[in-house]
């Protein structure tokens, strides 16, 4: 897995390849999608993005932790999560359109 790590400019440079918009008028509407489903989730509305997935917010409840070192019992504060689930069509494309086929452990 050692490839480079997707940024806003490879996804601005993309959209300058494949739309022809300016490289002005690209990271503007980068940015633009990007803020948009952040607002979304960070007001709690769930995002999905048609053949690649959805974004939503879990609550997680306070719980008892444990410091690794010391192992003394630290109390977790209650917090939102955020959580992705592929779409099928993604799961597909990552395993190489190997469908229906699960992994052992599952």
């Amino acid at each position: 897995m050692g490839g480079k790590t997707l940024t806003r400019a490879d996804l601005a440079e993309a959209v300058v390849r494949n739309v022809g918009l300016p490289r002005n008028e690209s990271q503007e509407l980068v940015e633009l999608v990007l803020s948009e489903i952040s607002n979304c989730l960070a007001d709690g509305e769930p995002v999905k993005l048609s053949s690649f997935g959805s974004f939503g917010i879990r609550q997680k409840g306070e719980r008892v932790g444990r410091n690794p070192k010391t192992g003394e019992e630290v109390p977790i504060t209650p917090r939102r999560v955020l959580i992705f689930r592929p779409s099928n069509i993604m799961k597909d494309r990552i395993n190489g359109g190997q469908k229906g086929r699960r992994r052992a452990a599952e």
